[in-house]
């Protein structure tokens, strides 16, 4: 394959996952949006677009796998391979999560929350940040903008850690609220992954641009 075709083909790779990137993204600020509003029209849309994502990943999956049958890459060039299959890997997850908080609004069915929502929009939002200046340090090759991520992560878990506890106090207090607040407690969580995820995305780039494999949570 000449250089020329296989750089282009490299690029494809890069704006399908940019594509996928982007679609996550919009899951989060949407489901957080139907969260917040309680709204389970937009919940739904999130559940069915998640078929979107992963038909993105299996794009991504195919582009790559075409690119390294159809020439040996070299060191540089699989790296981009590679970390293209993993960011697909944990987007997909992303989604997945975004669809699980989806169907907990769907089961809300709109009941008035034990308490007002603030410190779980904040993750959210967060994490979708995090996502957001993560993607794009990945378009940059800006691995010093990924040194942020484990303090932002922190964040999260701190608020992950705060919504725990008031839960719980809610649900002690008044046995009527367990099951909103365990659902809520599900949302909280699966918030704590996605940007556990947003992590993984980040130790991808900074191993496509240097070599070296980094645990960003150590």
């Amino acid at each position: 394959m000449p250089r020329e075709s296989f750089n282009a083909q490299l690029e494809g790779l890069q704006s399908t996952l940019l594509k996928m990137g982007s679609r996550v993204e919009e899951a989060i600020q949407a489901v957080i949006r139907a969260l917040v509003d309680r709204d389970p029209v937009v919940a739904r849309a999130v559940v069915e677009g998640d078929d979107e994502i992963d038909r993105l990943q299996h794009e991504v999956e195919h582009e790559a796998s075409q690119l390294i049958a159809l020439q040996q890459p070299l060191a540089g060039d699989l790296r981009h391979i590679v970390s293209a299959i993993k960011i697909s890997g944990d987007l997909e997850r992303i989604g997945d999560n975004c669809e699980n908080i989806a169907k907990v609004v769907i089961r809300l069915g709109g009941q008035p929350y034990v308490k007002p929502l603030i410190d779980v929009p904040r993750m959210g939002e967060l994490a979708r940040s995090m996502l957001r200046d993560t993607l794009e340090a990945y378009v940059s090759r800006d691995v010093e903008a990924i040194r942020t991520l484990p303090e932002r992560d922190d964040e999260v878990d701190h608020l992950y850690s705060q919504v725990l506890r008031e839960l719980l106090t809610y649900m002690m207090q008044d046995p009527q609220t367990i099951q909103q607040g365990m659902e809520l407690l599900l949302v909280s969580r699966y918030l704590e992954r996605i940007a556990d995820h947003v992590t993984n995305v980040g130790e991808s780039v900074i191993y496509l641009v240097t070599g070296e494999h980094v645990d960003l949570n150590a």
